[in-house]
């Protein structure tokens, strides 16, 4: 099914709406009875679902990383001055701006293998993906650097495939029950709602990404503005009992020292 996020090619997907551009299209079929469940990354699952559509639950998590892909430069800061990097993420975008402020970061949309044949042609210089996507793929080989969370935080649901079906559907929960993963589960748990009480918009370069370490949570986050030239950052941890309250006390800590206009609306 092709959804509203697969056919806007011609512009950031923050101009167009945003939130929910993925999933639309699948929640009304769900909510229709055309569908069954849906597969979504996760990352690009809202903090809020329809009323009748709930995250069935998550499928084991790859590799949360960032890859940078370049012929030019092994690395992010050995690029030349004013090269052009292409992302369609802001918070890919902030981060390296954060980095590297003279980099020359222009959007570049299409799936995987129309960026990399992009970058191949010499449109760009160097680009930013997610490496979950490139291992699914059988492409992990392409990624010239595989880059550190504490550079490049990883989004929210990064790594992850979310299913959503229709809320309080018991046969479909008991046949996913098997596949899906509960350590995923937990740290999705934590950084979704992080994510639901920053409210950020859709303009607004969020990073958070959760790891369990035995019977402890830890969090990272951060918020920053879309040019990188300032962000503001949080590591905090707790019981993974407690991945939703840990999440949402995150949240709320970066809620007092980020300004309004940062987070905004859209």
């Amino acid at each position: 099914m092709k959804t509203s996020g697969d056919l806007i090619q011609d512009r950031p997907l923050s101009e167009a709406g945003g939130k929910g551009l993925f999933t639309k299209e699948l929640d009304l079929a769900l909510e229709r009875g055309d569908i069954d469940i849906a597969v979504h990354s996760a990352k690009d699952l809202p903090t809020l679902l329809p009323q009748t559509v709930e995250i069935a639950g998550f499928l084991p998590r790859e590799d949360v990383r960032d890859v940078w892909i370049s012929a030019k430069a092994s690395d992010p800061r050995d690029l030349a001055k004013g090269a052009r990097v292409g992302t369609a993420s802001l918070r890919r975008a902030a981060l390296l701006k954060r980095l590297r402020p003279d980099l020359d970061v222009v959007l570049l949309r299409g799936n995987v293998e129309t960026r990399l044949s992009k970058l191949a042609r010499g449109e760009v210089d160097a680009i930013i993906l997610a490496l979950a996507g490139l291992k699914r793929l059988g492409l992990a080989d392409r990624a010239t650097k595989v880059l550190d969370c504490e550079d490049f935080v990883p989004a929210v649901g990064q790594g992850a495939i979310g299913v959503t079906a229709r809320r309080d559907d018991r046969a479909v929960a008991d046949v996913l029950r098997p596949i899906l993963d509960e350590a995923t589960a937990i740290a999705l748990r934590c950084e979704r709602a992080l994510l639901r009480v920053l409210d950020g918009s859709c303009r607004t370069p969020i990073g958070g990404y959760a790891r369990l370490e035995g019977a402890d949570l830890k969090l990272h986050a951060i918020v920053l503005r879309p040019d990188g030239s300032e962000f503001f950052e949080i590591r905090v941890g707790g019981r993974q009992s407690e991945a939703e309250s840990l999440g949402e006390s995150a949240g709320h800590q970066l809620l007092t020292r980020v300004p309004k206009d940062i987070l905004g609306s859209c």
